[in-house]
């Protein structure tokens, strides 16, 4: 009887590994198939992105007069790349520079932002409205220029990112500003800017009513804000009022 209870042992043991030979064998077998099939839809999906950059080299050379003059167009177009992971303005090189001109452009406008930034900078402490940047732009670039609109100089700026040089595109309520000054706006700095925008400027009263925030915490916001040049104070009121300029010009340009 043992030795028969021996015998069974060794025959159950060596069927259970034999059972997991199988099954390591059939999973290796899973593995393989499906990395081949992955592959072939990586070859797929590769083959239809080779289609669509085609298909879209050809829509650029059919329609490259709008995208140069329409700025509403260039947004769409520039969109329409994005989709599929084409970057017109990663060269000045190749296939988008020589066809669009579209590295040279945008280059150009940054450099023309910046300029215009560092001339303003002590009027408004590194932060301007779009629609002012825009009519300033559309001046020193003449009428017969390309016509430039904010998605424009959002991808100019944006591209700047990579130099680490300070410049952000920023929305405050239905603004959208460039900061051009590394300089960190809290989410107090954004509110009171956002408030100011309907006047043009706060005072304590008025932050008090409508924001109930403390003294101390109305102060660090608005000394950051004059320290930075952000904010003016005009002080020949009954009360002082802490006037921001780049939203007072922006809305004026509007």
């Amino acid at each position: 009887v043992l030795t028969s209870d021996i015998r069974n042992r060794r025959m159950r043991r060596g069927v259970g590994i034999s059972g997991l030979s199988k099954a390591k064998a059939q999973n290796d077998k899973f593995k393989e198939v499906g990395q081949e099939i992955a592959e072939v839809q990586i070859d797929q999906m590769q083959q239809q992105l080779e289609t669509f950059k085609k298909n879209l080299e050809t829509f650029a050379s059919r329609y490259k007069n709008e995208i140069r003059k329409s700025p509403e167009f260039r947004k769409h177009f520039n969109e329409m790349c994005a989709k599929i992971g084409v970057d017109p303005l990663a060269s000045n090189k190749g296939f988008w520079a020589q066809m669009l001109g579209v590295g040279d452009f945008y280059y150009e406008i940054a450099v023309q932002v910046i300029e215009l930034c560092i001339q303003t900078r002590s009027i408004n402490g590194g932060l301007m409205d779009m629609n002012d940047i825009l009519e300033r732009l559309r001046k020193k670039r003449g009428a017969q220029a390309r016509l430039i609109s904010v998605d424009d100089v959002t991808r100019a700026m944006t591209k700047l990112k990579v130099l680490g040089s300070g410049f952000e595109v920023l929305r405050i309520g239905s603004r959208t500003m460039l900061q051009s000054v590394p300089m960190e706006i809290s989410n107090d700095h954004t509110t009171i800017l956002l408030y100011a925008q309907e006047r043009g400027f706060v005072t304590y009263s008025m932050i008090r009513r409508e924001l109930n925030w403390s003294k101390d915490r109305i102060d660090v916001v608005l000394n950051m804000l004059m320290q930075a040049s952000i904010a003016w104070l005009d002080q020949q009121g009954e009360e002082e009022q802490y006037w921001i300029p780049t939203l007072f010009f922006g809305r004026n340009l509007k």
